[in-house]
């Protein structure tokens, strides 16, 4: 996910993209502790995800 293409979505396509990411990111860190999960470095993939949309939504809010 590039922050550009992220410019060019609205506040509510942002607000979902973050609200999905995060459900994903939870769901990855229980396969991570119940030893399910085979791509390790995916958890912090939608963490650096999670901060890009926060960032573009923080600069259309302001």
């Amino acid at each position: 996910m590039k922050a550009s293409d992220l410019n060019k979505s609205t506040v509510d396509e942002l607000r979902s993209t973050e609200a999905e990411l995060t459900k994903e990111l939870f769901n990855l860190k229980f396969q991570l502790h119940t030893g399910r999960l085979e791509d390790t470095s995916k958890p912090a993939r939608i963490k650096k995800d999670i901060a890009r949309v926060k960032t573009v939504l923080r600069a259309k809010r302001g």
